[in-house]
């Protein structure tokens, strides 16, 4: 009872561990006790690391320091996670050619040296990683047990079936993976309490395996998440297969047959999957592929596994002693709870926009302010809904603080631009609400896409020219303008940054493809102590890999291999039926990915912002299909989601440290393969549904989804991108994008190396700044700036401060805000929301008063009346 308690000491109450910190502290040389202080600071590291690395640090020679240190400088140089002042040491040891030459003069540098060594290459460099894992390995502990491959394959089920069955319902029901994790515990716990001892052999075999192979375990448990997160990635042909089957769209009936929806289901899923495995070398063992968001999921199973539980200093001078379950569980009841007054009995708190409230049908106003039609630019209290600050998964507990400041100060510049082009009425846009993801035509109407084409959903000259061209927002224009930006400057930025790492990846990647690779060489390569010699380094979780049979290198050739039955799986998708386009869009699908994995992938895994290729895919693939849209939602199918999904798969493989590689792939490909049969199956289901998808359809089966789906399909397909941005199209300018990105990255590179010592532009992150810009149109800044306070109060404040208690609590925060949202939203939704109970006051009917319900425009149209094109008014129609 005692350990489960909320216990909080004043300092006095110091536990005995710290009491005897104390004593062998004060037993140490004064120099030692201040350069352990020293060192912590610059690593930020807890005195427990420091003291475990100093036995390492004791063994090292100089010259083995320094040639690690050359590795480390190479790879971690423009890294923002790296410690600046670590850095900083590391180049003036480096550059000092008289710690060589004269090492007794420097033994208090080489000695910081040989400490921050023996830290970086015996556990992890960054503190958010020590935080949540372990640098041990129990190699003996169970992890493919019969146990744990039923209920992974029970979660796989139930997250494929719920996630797709409400995947069309507006709004629609997710079930995810911290949901899956913290339910599996006590299935876990259950099978471990009440399963018979017993063995069984497996038919076929000769393998004999344990019933009940006793206490259920993180690995066990690991591995289970790994499922539940694959099985939840729904394919993403599900939108594809929608607009091809409704009558009110392209009412090609074969698109029914469960062949034709399992093969592109599977191919789209697998590719990714294939991918993922061939790029293992540069986006997941490299240590500084932090991957954040695999952090919280980590923190999670440490909290519901880890016994140990040990006293940290806190705020306000206390020492806490509360286990990680418990404040799990006390921060999961409290958001639980707490949910249920923003998400639906006091929704003030959500759409907190008090400053339009004054006056809310002054259009300036809102525009300033607002959070749901306005840009919300000037609003410092925007809401009290910790849903919305982690509206885009970019929580701000979770992902570096650097990124949160690019993400949020990216975001607030490019809203400067999106007002400028609105209140200069540039392309029409002082008619049209200024930040919505709508189109409009030129009666300020949502457009009309059927009025464009003929009956067989292909684009109609005539129809188009009698009736408008497509007309964009200013957020929505400027939006693909930053788009395309970000594609020029993530593949720039990681050139100039990465190049190194790219170079070492290649290196190890053309090795692990050979056949004839000897035992002897690859347990060299897996088990070198430091990896020095081949110009990288190995952290403590890959070289804790390598104890397992196939070490780390479970060969390439599986992942290729699995590549080209998917390959030949889409292909047969595509020509196996009327689709009127080449099978070569599998091809092209993969070309995309190749080119943009990497780069979008080393960013992501640092800063946790992933960079879509959602919009690069519809424009080149509607350049070469235009007028086909059936044809660009292929391109736009294999194009964007192999690359969507290679992320979430190496994602999947860093979660999967500790685990036997073998074990996780197995795991990927069954929990993939079920998600595939049963959405297949849930699809065959949902379209004989009666009135789905219709304006009044059962269930709120709406399919907002399908919807904008094929209205995209339509603009970037029938009508085409050269309409929109060609020589002659309205916004041409916006193609200025591309080399504005590249410049610009190159404009800070300079400066950088210019003032290679300032910590202000170390910490500018040009991809992640210019991805705050991607979220307008529907979401304003109200939704980002939130999580600027919060990521200083936890990353700078607290981190700086309190370590050890950041490092134990800041990531199972994270956890239980998450599931308990989830939880409540699922319980709240099949109550009161199913049956349609509505609570109608002041607190829910304020966000939607005025311009905040109703979107206003700047300037207005009498009726019949028309824009014309902002660069001549007398072409008609406009173009």
């Amino acid at each position: 009872m005692e350990k489960s308690e909320i216990k909080v000491t004043t300092q006095s109450q110091v536990p005995e561990k710290t009491e005897t910190t104390e004593t062998v502290d004060q037993a140490s040389s004064e120099g030692d006790v201040e350069r352990t202080t020293t060192i912590g600071g610059h690593l930020n590291a807890t005195e427990d690391d420091i003291l475990e690395a100093r036995e390492l640090a004791a063994s090292m020679s100089l010259g083995h320091v320094r040639n690690l240190m050359k590795n480390v400088l190479a790879i971690h140089d423009g890294d923002p996670n790296f410690p600046h002042v670590t850095l900083l040491k590391i180049k003036e040891f480096m550059e000092n050619a008289s710690v060589i030459e004269s090492p007794e003069r420097h033994q208090r540098l080489i000695q910081e040296m040989k400490l921050e060594a023996a830290l970086i290459t015996n556990n992890s460099p960054y503190a958010e990683v020590r935080a949540v894992t372990e640098n041990h390995d129990d190699v003996g502990m169970p992890v493919s047990t019969v146990r744990a491959w039923t209920i992974g394959i029970l979660f796989s089920c139930v997250l494929a079936f719920v996630n797709q069955l409400f995947s069309i319902r507006q709004p629609p029901i997710r079930f995810d993976t911290n949901m899956a994790q913290l339910l599996a515990y006590p299935v876990g716990k259950a099978w471990e309490r009440w399963m018979p001892k017993g063995q069984f052999r497996i038919p076929l075999t000769k393998q004999v395996v344990e019933l009940n192979p006793g206490r259920f375990n993180k690995k066990e448990h690991m591995l289970i998440a790994i499922m539940a997160n694959t099985a939840r990635s729904l394919p993403y042909t599900q939108s594809l297969i929608w607009t091809q089957v409704l009558p009110q769209y392209f009412d090609q009936q074969y698109a029914r047959s469960f062949s034709y929806i399992f093969l592109n289901g599977f191919a789209t899923n697998f590719i990714g999957y294939g991918l993922a495995g061939l790029t293992r070398k540069f986006l997941v063992y490299p240590a500084y592929c932090v991957w954040p968001r695999s952090l919280v999921t980590i923190a999670l199973n440490t909290a519901l596994h880890d016994e140990k539980n040990t006293p940290v200093q806190g705020p306000l001078g206390r020492i806490w002693s509360v286990s990680r379950y418990r404040f799990f569980m006390v921060a999961f009841g409290a958001m639980f709870v707490y949910f249920w007054f923003p998400n639906y009995l006091f929704q003030i708190l959500t759409y907190f926009s008090w400053m339009t409230w004054i006056a809310p049908d002054n259009v300036h106003l809102n525009i300033l302010t607002g959070m749901q039609n306005g840009l919300g630019l000037f609003n410092p209290l925007p809401t009290f809904d910790w849903n919305v600050i982690n509206f885009n998964e970019t929580d701000p507990l979770m992902i570096p603080s650097f990124s949160t400041f690019n993400f949020a100060g990216g975001m607030f510049i490019t809203g400067l631009f999106i007002l400028g082009a609105w209140y200069t009425n540039t392309w029409n846009t002082a008619y049209l609400p200024i930040n919505s993801n709508h189109i409009y035509d030129h009666f300020g109407k949502l457009y009309n896409v059927s009025r464009t084409i003929d009956d067989h959903g292909m684009f109609d000259l005539g129809k188009f020219s009698k009736y408008s061209a497509p007309y964009m927002t200013a957020a929505n224009a400027l939006l693909y303008g930053f788009y395309f930006s970000i594609y020029a400057a993530v593949i720039t930025h990681v050139i100039l940054y990465h190049r190194y790492e790219l170079k070492m990846g290649f290196k190890s990647l053309v090795g692990g493809l050979r056949w004839r690779r000897s035992k002897k060489q690859q347990s060299e390569a897996e088990q070198s102590n430091d990896g020095a010699t081949d110009g990288a380094y190995l952290d403590i979780h890959n070289r804790l890999m390598a104890a397992y049979p196939e070490g780390m290198s479970l060969s390439e050739w599986c992942y290729f291999i699995t590549l080209v039955i998917s390959v030949v799986f889409g292909v047969l998708g595509i020509a196996l039926w009327p689709t009127y386009t080449s099978p070569a869009v599998v091809l092209y699908g993969i070309w995309l990915c190749v080119m943009f994995v990497i780069p979008v992938g080393i960013v992501a895994a640092m800063t946790g912002i992933e960079v879509t290729l959602n919009v690069i895919a519809e424009f080149i693939g509607g350049m070469i299909v235009e007028g086909n849209a059936l044809a660009m939602n292929f391109f736009k199918s294999y194009g964007y989601v192999t690359c969507a999904h290679a992320l979430s798969f190496a994602n999947d493989l860093k979660l999967a440290h500790y685990i036997p590689p073998r074990v996780t792939f197995s795991g990927q490909m069954v929990a993939t393969l079920i998600s595939t049969l049963i959405c297949t199956g849930i699809i065959k289901f949902q379209m004989e549904i009666e009135g789905v998808c219709t304006l009044d359809p059962p269930m709120r089966f709406q399919c907002p989804g399908p919807t904008t789906f094929f209205t995209a399909s339509v603009i970037w397909g029938t009508i085409g991108p050269i309409k929109m941005f060609g020589k002659d199209g309205q916004y041409k300018w916006l193609l200025l994008g591309f080399p504005l990105g590249m410049a610009l990255v190159l404009a800070f590179f300079g400066l950088k190396k210019l003032w290679p010592k300032s910590r202000v532009l170390r910490q500018v992150h040009l991809v992640a700044a210019i991805a705050g810009g991607l979220q307008w149109a529907p979401y304003s800044f109200s939704y980002a700036f939130p999580a600027v306070p919060v990521a200083w109060v936890s990353w700078i404040y607290i981190r700086g401060r309190y370590l050890d208690f950041w490092s134990k609590y800041n990531f199972v925060l994270s956890a239980a805000l998450s599931a308990g949202i989830a939880v409540s939203a699922i319980i709240m939704l099949f109550s009161v929301q199913w049956v349609g109970i509505e609570i109608q006051w002041w607190g829910n009917t304020q966000p939607s008063a005025g311009c905040e319900g109703k979107a206003c425009t700047l300037k207005s149209l009498a009726p019949g009346e028309r824009f014309y094109p902002w660069w001549d008014a007398s072409k008609v129609p406009a173009p």
